[in-house]
Order: C-alpha cells, then sequence, then structure tokens
C-alpha cells in the first residue's frame, strides 16, 4: 500500500487527485495540505511514503524549498514534484536536491499514476516532455560500460548486495563503482546520482 500525501493550494484540485487515486487499491490518501507550512506540520504525524508536491505554494514557503527540508531529515518520506511550470532550471534544482519525481500537471494521468508508483518503489520517475527540456544543459558524462550497468541498477532502486547478485560481483567492486560515478559526475550521493543520470539521459525513466 502506498500512502500519498497530497499538497496543492488549490482545493479542486486535491480532490480530482484524491478521487484519482482512490480508485486504485494499492495507494491510500494519507492526508493533504494546501501550503507547505502545514506540510511541515503534519511531517512525522501521518505515515507518508511519497509526496505529491506543487512548487509555487502560498505563504513564505515554496514547494522546493519544503522538499529540502523534509529530505534533509531521517527516513524522509520520497518526493515527487507536480506542477504546471516546466522550467527547466528548477526541474534540474528540485532533483539535484534529492527530490525523486517531476511530472507535470498536463502530463496524462497514467503518467502520474506511474510515476507514484515509481517513486514509491525507489525509482526516480520523470515525465519525457521535462526530461527532453533539460537534457541539453547537462555536461556529458562518460562511463566504462560496467558504470553503467551500476548506474542502471541504482535507478532501479536496488541496493549494493542486490547489485553485486546481479552483476556477480562483490558488494565491494560495487561500492568502487558508485564512488567512481559520483567522482565523474562530480555529485555527492546516489540520490544525486540517480537524478543527474535520468536528466543527462544516462538511464531510462522507467529503469
Amino acid at each position: 500500500m502506498i500512502r500519498l500525501f497530497l499538497v496543492d493550494d488549490h482545493h479542486v484540485v486535491r480532490r480530482g487527485l484524491r478521487s484519482y487515486f482512490e480508485s486504485f487499491s494499492d495507494i491510500k490518501i494519507s492526508g493533504e495540505a494546501a501550503t507547505a507550512e502545514n506540510l511541515l506540520q503534519q511531517i512525522g504525524k501521518v505515515q507518508i511514503d511519497v509526496v505529491l508536491l506543487d512548487v509555487l505554494l502560498p505563504g513564505g514557503m515554496d514547494g522546493l524549498e519544503a522538499a529540502r527540508r523534509i529530505i534533509s531529515q531521517p527516513n524522509s518520506p520520497r518526493i515527487l514534484i507536480l506542477t504546471a511550470y516546466t522550467d527547466p532550471a528548477r526541474a534540474m534544482a528540485a532533483l539535484r536536491m534529492g527530490v525523486q519525481g517531476y511530472v507535470r500537471k498536463d502530463s496524462p494521468p497514467e503518467v502520474l499514476l506511474a510515476a507514484v508508483r515509481a517513486v514509491a518503489n525507489g525509482q526516480t520517475y520523470m515525465d519525457q516532455q521535462t526530461a527532453e527540456s533539460i537534457s541539453d544543459k547537462m555536461p556529458e558524462i562518460k562511463l566504462s560500460l560496467r558504470e553503467q550497468e551500476v548506474l542502471e541498477q541504482l535507478a532501479g532502486g536496488d541496493t549494493n548486495r542486490e547489485i553485486a547478485s546481479t552483476l556477480m560481483i562483490s558488494e565491494e567492486t560495487v561500492k568502487s563503482h558508485v564512488s567512481n560515478i559520483l567522482s565523474k559526475m562530480g555529485l555527492e550521493n546516489r540520490s544525486q546520482a540517480i537524478s543527474h543520470a535520468l536528466i543527462n539521459g544516462l538511464v531510462r525513466k522507467d529503469s
């Protein structure tokens, strides 16, 4: 069961999202909020797997700042941005900070559903139009064949042990490949690497 929390300042949007997602047996709406401040007040008080978060919200805090604060906490829920705005810089900033998904509001419902399920499953997801709009803004990253294989497994949400088993290599070797990948990308952690790879077309969005 995916426990989904809805954040949007428009009541009609939240109602539509709730109605849509409640039609699926594997998704439960655990709460909703109209502002980032209200979202942060509820974090830790209700069980949440995925926060479906608008970027532009009323009040003194936008969705990206709320996402940053949530991600900085231990055992935080995953963040899926749902927005009407297509600014590539905003999408890149969200994914680089560790947001696991970014989907435009004009995407088909099935894309949003796939995004929620993918993010809940530990994967990173971005709608195709957003991915294409920012792919040319990222520097080219050259990985070895084995590093590419490891990155594909990371994007699928696999642990080091699972990657080692799949590729029939040791966990230490996996750790070494992950370290090399991060070094080549100039990034600090796995989440950033997955987002960067997704943006740069190094892995498929449904990996």
